[in-house]
């Protein structure tokens, strides 16, 4: 079961790659459309607005449109064949969905305690999909009936019908047992729906008057279940559904930047909802602190090696968000230290709360320019130098705890190995020479894939954001973290038969040759 779930959680990101560029489009494209900022140059009556407004409302796709996008991108990470089909599949049914549901709403909406005939948006609990007026069941609704015709794909796909019955096979077959399945579902969602939307009104009120404490909570809750890959299914609900504001953190402060823009009045007073996405303080302020202690530590003999990995994993976690590399450096080598590393990130971001940090700040330096410096620098720059002063004194505070506790624990954290273990770091010019001689020596993915135990010990494999999720059959075919290691992965996490290959930002095209192979 926690396998399915850490699958389904890794599935969860595909989408997310996409809001990178459509988080920097909106704010490049509320940049130069804010008044406040360019001047008369930026009146909506002129071509300078207008034509900045058609490339910023084009950037708006990807959060206009977040459930579509995650019911067709939900298959890519865990429909076992056919992917493609399987997202068409999810999609016609997940429309066939909203059409039961508005039919039923609109006969017998009072019955369930729905006012079908109110507009939608606010507090009536309606919304509009594809032009047809629903239920608003937000990401939840999109992953649960996604997660259904993932689950119809994989079973009835290959079914085999007589030869007269041929044009019904496939994901023809896929789509009629959808139809008739998601017609009681949309009866239980009508009953269900709007009982889970009081309960989640009530539960963001609590939240919201949680202050400090429910900072803290969430941001250790969302570090602590990264080695689970959970973390997904806490932090969604926050940021792109509506468990602390309606349609979630993103689209709201997206919405919000042309006013905030326009005004230098405190952003914790102006968009207090926004406090979940200080999950990113961690991997700007966090990381370079723990590099800093992994390299001082080290074996003098081993400090440039030991450069040659964590300048790379570093900046990855800087600017792009991505922690996982450096996290797993020391995760299984040392849990406690991810333990102290989730306290120290859950107290950086509550102090910089404290201090009237209140911005989105979930991803590395990219996504923070795009949705926060770039727009709001010229009228909140007080409230970024607090932001910087803070996290540079707990760079200093991860550097000093991280290293006390190496040294008086001894962790065998990279460049402190034992002379005799195997465990071998590469510089950037050895990954440039694996790259060029890629060709006569395979590739990463034939590389993984034998040290997985060949093609015949694979069960099924996904992939999320850096990490290749395989399921073998035989877990004593699979070698070690420190063969993982020295192929060019950054190693591995193995939970009895489910084995987490983590490769990096390449991972997509890394599985699509795993899946070749295979």
């Amino acid at each position: 079961m926690m396998q399915k779930i850490q699958r389904f959680g890794g599935a969860m990101f595909t989408p997310v790659l996409l809001f990178a560029f459509a988080g920097i489009t909106i704010g490049i494209g509320t940049l130069f459309t804010t008044e406040a900022i360019m001047g008369g140059l930026a009146s909506p009556d002129g071509l300078w607005y207008q034509c900045w407004n058609v490339i910023l409302q084009g950037g708006w796709t990807v959060f206009n449109q977040l459930p579509l996008l995650f019911v067709v991108g939900l298959p890519i990470g865990l429909a076992k064949k056919q992917q493609a089909r399987c997202c068409m599949e999810a999609l016609v049914l997940y429309l066939t969905f909203q059409y039961f549901l508005n039919t039923i709403l609109a006969q017998w909406g009072g019955n369930f305690g729905v006012d079908f005939a109110a507009e939608v948006g606010g507090v009536s609990g309606l919304t509009m999909i594809a032009s047809i007026k629903t239920l608003d069941m937000g990401m939840i609704g999109a992953l649960m009936i996604s997660g259904i015709v993932i689950f119809l794909h994989n079973r009835y796909f290959d079914t085999e019908l007589p030869e007269w019955l041929g044009t019904f096979s496939g994901s023809s077959f896929v789509v009629i047992v959808g139809f008739f399945a998601l017609i009681p579902a949309a009866f239980l969602s009508a009953w269900l729906w709007p009982m889970v939307q009081s309960g989640m009104r009530a539960f963001q009120g609590f939240i919201s008057n949680a202050g400090a404490m429910g900072v803290w909570i969430f941001i250790f809750m969302e570090r602590i279940l990264i080695p689970f890959g959970l973390h997904h299914l806490l932090y969604f609900p926050f940021f792109y559904d509506s468990a602390v504001i309606n349609g979630g953190v993103y689209s709201a402060w997206a919405n919000a930047l042309p006013q905030l823009a326009a005004s230098s009045e405190s952003l914790k007073t102006m968009a207090p909802y926004a406090w979940p996405t200080l999950t990113g303080l961690s991997k700007v302020f966090g990381c370079p602190g723990i590099a800093l202690a992994f390299y001082f530590t080290a074996k003098d003999s081993k400090k440039k090696e030991i450069a040659g990995l964590l300048i790379p994993i570093t900046l990855t976690a800087i600017v792009c968000g991505i922690t996982e590399p450096i996290e797993f450096t020391f995760l299984f080598i040392a849990p406690v230290l991810f333990v102290v590393h989730a306290v120290l990130a859950a107290t950086l971001a509550t102090v910089a709360y404290l201090c009237g940090v209140v911005d989105v700040l979930s991803g590395g330096l990219i996504e923070m320019s795009a949705l926060n410096y770039i727009p709001l620098m010229a009228s909140h720059w007080p409230t970024y130098l607090t932001l910087l002063a803070v996290g540079l004194i707990f760079t200093g505070i991860y550097f000093v705890v991280f290293r006390f506790l190496i040294l008086k624990f001894d962790f065998k954290t990279p460049g402190r190995e034992d002379d005799e273990e195997e465990i071998t770091f590469h510089t950037k010019a050895d990954f440039k020479e694996k790259q060029a001689t890629a060709t006569s020596a395979g590739s990463l993915a034939e590389k993984i894939l034998e040290a997985l135990g060949g093609k015949d010990n694979i069960v099924d494999v996904t992939n999320c954001a850096t990490r290749l999720r395989v399921n073998v059959k035989d877990e004593t075919l699979v070698k070690s973290d420190a063969y993982f290691k020295s192929i060019g992965t950054h190693g591995i996490k193995a939970t009895k038969t489910n084995i987490q290959v983590i490769v990096g930002l390449k991972v997509a095209s890394v599985r699509e040759d795993f899946e070749a192979l295979l």
